[in-house]
């Protein structure tokens, strides 16, 4: 059997590294890229996703900030217009990248007007965790996820995360097992 060649994987504005690791687990050349630096464990680039873009990547998936583009943080808009429209703007250029496969991940939010309606929304529990974090997918040349784990709970935990300097990065994490469905079903 022939083995299929390693994907060069950019995984734009994360940190954490959890959809980069599900990547290099499987065989792919995987790299997240944030302005914030990386989680310390694996290859990472700090600095404007868009300066990397045209890098020659395979796959690119995407979690542009979601500060002004979430329905969640909807009760700020008002008087952010500007900074509201330049995230709008940012999207628009992470999908016009000059990359064959893309995936756009972001909570349910202005893009849905911005861009279009999502390709497909999926949620924690559907991939082996038992929360709800309703998570939106922009696709290009990508099929929609399968789930991969059904299971019970449904709790919103992620929602009722108290305050804190670090609340913003504890509800952007993607799930392990929504990373590792994004690793088999598209790698």
């Amino acid at each position: 059997m022939k083995r299929k060649k390693p994907l060069r994987v950019l995984v734009a504005c994360e940190f954490s590294g959890t959809v980069r690791d599900a990547f290099l687990k499987r065989g792919h050349d995987a790299w997240s890229c944030d302005i914030l630096n990386g989680d310390g464990r694996g290859p990472h680039i700090r600095g404007d996703a868009r300066k990397v873009l045209a890098w020659g990547w395979d796959l690119m998936i995407a979690h542009p900030p979601c500060t002004f583009l979430a329905v969640s943080g909807a009760r700020w808009w008002k008087g952010r217009e500007r900074q509201q429209q330049d995230a709008i703007d940012f999207v628009h250029e992470l999908i016009a990248a000059p990359i064959e496969r893309v995936a756009i991940e972001n909570p349910i939010g202005a893009l849905s007007k911005a861009v279009r309606k999502p390709d497909q929304i999926i949620q924690p529990w559907q991939f082996g965790h038992g929360e709800t974090k309703a998570t939106c997918l922009w696709l290009r040349n990508l099929p929609k996820l399968t789930p991969t784990k059904i299971v019970s709970g449904r709790d919103d935990r992620i929602h009722r995360v108290p305050p804190s300097p670090h609340r913003w990065a504890i509800r952007s994490l993607t799930y392990k097992g929504i990373a590792d469905a994004m690793a088999k079903q598209w790698g």
